[in-house]
């Protein structure tokens, strides 16, 4: 009997998509690289980013994907990619565009599909553990030449508004973050990837170390009705006034952070550090004795 589910995205439906062009069934890794190929060639605006993981660019929401996929019936829970053939997808579109990229790179797989990515996208391969075995010297150089290498002392601020984890995480691996400081009262997201947990276990990963200062943070009452620029101008000056000039022990840990790291991100949900707290932080640590770092917002 064959399952119906209108609620499938069309990013789901890439995924879907993509894997039923292969015949319903592909190693993982094969499948993370089509993903990569046919998002970066073949789409007008991806429906999937990537960041350089350990066998090369990794969609961590293609992932978050595929569990939905599991629980509704759509692929059957394996550790590869497959499709249930009793799952029924309506409009599954882009046809033309998967039975071109069928006919480009079916006949590339295994070693030779990574190698293909790594030496066109040598960004992606700076944290593979499998180039050293798979690429030449000197595409190894190219890989280290892509590695972000700033090392200046700089102090930045970060938020996810309006990103996806991927951008996000790209954005502190680009600018060659060394820690990310979490100056959330309550590290908790609804947006997939910003949980406490989730953050702090994908930056060990990547190589980039995670720590909460809840100290900082506004806790969420305060953040009720909050309508316009100038209700967040109020509520920051109090924050500035009250609980910064509370918590300067805190402030005190974070600077000693960023003198012990060198280039240190404080991380909070607003994309524009004017409408978050963090820029107040950032202004309070601009003012210890000394001071003479760059502060960026990215």
């Amino acid at each position: 009997m064959s399952t119906k589910n209108p609620r499938i995205n069309y990013r789901q439906k890439t995924l879907l998509g993509l894997l039923s062009t292969f015949d319903g069934r592909l190693p993982k890794v094969d499948f993370q690289k089509y993903l990569f190929l046919y998002t970066h060639e073949f789409q007008k605006e991806p429906s999937f980013e990537f960041v350089p993981y350990k066998y090369g660019g990794f969609s961590f929401q293609s992932y978050a994907d595929k569990r939905r996929l599991n629980d509704i019936g759509a692929l059957m829970d394996s550790d590869d990619w497959r499709l249930n053939q009793n799952f029924e997808i309506e409009d599954l579109y882009d046809k033309v565009e998967f039975n071109q990229f069928y006919k480009k790179y079916s006949t590339i797989k295994g070693d030779k599909l990574v190698q293909d990515i790594y030496r066109r996208y040598p960004y992606y391969a700076i944290n593979s553990e499998i180039a050293g075995r798979l690429m030449t010297k000197k595409e190894i150089e190219n890989i280290e030449i892509a590695r972000p290498i700033e090392k200046k002392e700089c102090f930045f601020t970060i938020g996810y508004e309006g990103s996806s984890f991927e951008g996000y995480l790209n954005r502190l691996i680009r600018n060659n973050i060394k820690l990310l400081v979490d100056v959330r009262r309550n590290a908790l997201s609804r947006k997939y990837g910003f949980s406490k947990k989730t953050l702090s276990e994908t930056l060990n990963n990547l190589g980039i170390e995670y720590t909460h200062i809840p100290e900082l943070g506004i806790s969420s009452e305060k953040r009720q009705n909050l309508k316009n620029e100038n209700d967040y101008e109020r509520l920051f000056d109090l924050y500035e006034k009250n609980e910064l000039q509370k918590n300067k022990k805190s402030l005190k840990k974070l600077h000693q952070i960023f003198l012990n790291r060198k280039r240190v991100a404080i991380t909070c949900f607003e994309a524009h550090s004017n409408m978050c707290h963090r820029g107040r932080v950032a202004k309070a640590l601009s003012h210890s004795p000394k001071w003479n770092f760059d502060i960026r917002h990215i």
